[in-house]
């Protein structure tokens, strides 16, 4: 009764608590890396107080307007390369929480797969 018990959790409520707790790391790593808002916010200037408009002559104007174009493709790299990388380490999660969940499959498994392997006398290879 108590293998029964054992197996009823592992497959039923351990399964659901284990696919919650993948769920919630993969949650935890797109927030951190906030990827909807650096999606959002990709060309925003990069830390310009003063990116409003400027009242002067022509020449403050273009200055102004090449120092806001800078400061927006200094923001575009850096949010891009946080991006690529928020990306790639949510897709490694991704795959670890699926490798994780298919073994927790196989884990009930391991006993009866090492009493066969005892009662056939398997012995592990010792090397050289």
């Amino acid at each position: 009764m108590f293998i029964v018990g054992l197996l009823g959790w592992w497959y039923g409520a351990g399964w659901r608590e284990r696919a919650q707790m993948i769920g919630e790391r993969l949650m935890k790593a797109y927030d951190f890396f906030s990827l909807d808002l650096l999606l959002k916010t990709l060309f925003a200037p990069f830390r310009q107080i003063s990116a409003g408009k400027i009242r002067g002559g022509l020449d403050a104007q273009i200055r102004a307007f090449f120092d806001r174009l800078l400061s927006r493709c200094i923001g575009a790299t850096v949010r891009l390369i946080m991006l690529i990388v928020g990306t790639v380490w949510t897709t490694i999660l991704a795959v670890l929480g699926l490798i994780e969940g298919i073994l927790w499959l196989f884990v009930p498994l391991l006993p009866i797969i090492g009493a066969v392997m005892f009662a056939i006398g398997w012995v592990p290879h010792a090397g050289l």
